[in-house]
């Protein structure tokens, strides 16, 4: 069971980056925690129960590191998805630390022959508590061996903790908001995310922790009950994508009534999240056309593509959507990059320009700068990939 659920994660967290990484950054931080989490399965499953002198002789120590980047990485997913800014910053280096100081200290055991590293794998299937005199690591002596194992369920557990704060305060500040009815999707994925991993993590610590108390590691494998949750907690973070398939695009399904719809005296700006008044929306399909109506009006009213500089970024803080949501709308709904959207909007601004009569006091190239265009080359290229000719033959006509 836990040889099929690690190598279903490791595949699953394959297939999601393979996919998503190069469109969402929010996606390699959760292909590579599940992908992380089913590795801590695999290794787990070949000390404990393979009894595979290779499997041992491959997992034990060498990738150990790598396990301590799970917290870290759910972290940043879940900062990520509620922030909406998916990039790391310079502080985020100290999440690295913990794997960095296991990974320097299990450097001479990684060098080791073969054979010696088999010699290991063979003590180990032999008797499980060998784990206790087994000195594969420099930390092993400085820090007894189970406060070492016992560290990544703890660090898991914290920075689970740490996320299910994140999410709880959220959750409190955006609780009236209109933020927060078109998340409900997300808030159901992190609940169920958190949820199954705290099962899992708690699951793994009590026993780990049993057995170092008690000096006895037999009693890891006494507490059948709590395996058998432990393996509920994984399956289930491991299924739970299956039933949350959007998530991978930050996309909620419901967009609910607006404070000018529950109060017609409200006030509203059409450019705010709140925009005109529209009915209580009950699916994706809904919101998809809420978020083209406020981008169609903020184009046509604010002209944020007279600016060089016009990006996703500016319209989702002018329009009150997240860019993510944004990113999603043009790459799956309107079958088009956001570039090219702008650019049919400047366009449409050079051609109403030069019908008016602009183009016998400004040159074209001036036309295209007051356009939006950066250059003269993109203003050509992107004219005539639109219209079919250039902007030169445009005014011939």
């Amino acid at each position: 069971m836990l040889l099929f659920l690690s190598l279903l994660g490791i595949f699953l967290s394959v297939i999601l980056l393979y996919f998503n990484a190069r469109k969402y950054t929010s996606s390699i931080y959760l292909g590579a925690f599940f992908f992380l989490v089913s590795l801590y399965g695999f290794i787990q499953y070949s000390i404990l129960y393979s009894k595979s002198v290779v499997l041992v002789s491959i997992v034990f120590i060498n990738p150990g590191f790598l396990t301590y980047l799970i917290g870290p990485m759910l972290y940043l997913y879940v900062r990520s998805v509620l922030t909406d800014q998916a990039r790391p910053v310079k502080s985020d280096l100290g999440h690295l630390v913990p794997a960095l100081i296991f990974l320097l200290a299990s450097l001479p055991h990684l060098f080791t022959s073969w054979s010696y590293k088999t010699a290991l794998a063979a003590r180990l299937i032999e008797n499980i508590s060998n784990l206790k005199v087994i000195k594969a690591s420099l930390l092993y002596d400085f820090i007894p061996v189970g406060i070492i194992f016992m560290s990544r369920p703890v660090l898991v557990v914290g920075y689970a903790t740490v996320s299910a704060v994140l999410f709880i305060r959220w959750l409190k500040q955006n609780k009236n908001s209109e933020v927060l009815s078109h998340q409900r999707y997300m808030v159901q994925w992190l609940t169920v995310l958190l949820g199954f991993l705290f099962i899992l993590a708690i699951c793994q610590l009590v026993p780990i922790t049993g057995a170092y108390m008690t000096g006895d590691l037999d009693f890891f494998f006494a507490l059948e009950v709590l395996q058998l949750i432990s393996g509920i907690g994984l399956a289930g973070l491991l299924i739970s994508p299956f039933f949350f398939p959007a998530i991978l695009y930050g996309m909620p399904r419901a967009r609910t009534v607006t404070p000018h719809e529950r109060n017609p005296g409200t006030p509203r700006d059409v450019f705010s999240a709140e925009g005109p008044a529209r009915p209580k929306y009950g699916f994706e399909s809904d919101y998809l056309a809420d978020i083209r109506d406020r981008v169609e009006r903020c184009m046509e009213e604010l002209q944020p593509y007279l600016k060089q500089e016009c990006n996703l970024a500016i319209v989702s803080k002018l329009t009150g959507i997240p860019s993510h949501h944004l990113a999603y709308y043009f790459r799956e709904e309107k079958k088009q990059p956001f570039n090219e959207y702008r650019n049919e909007w400047r366009i449409r601004h050079a051609k109403k320009l030069i019908r008016e009569g602009k183009s016998k006091e400004l040159t074209l190239e001036a036309i295209g700068l007051l356009s939006g265009f950066s250059t003269r080359n993109t203003f050509y290229t992107s004219f005539k990939k639109a219209e079919g000719i250039s902007p030169g033959e445009y005014l011939g006509r």
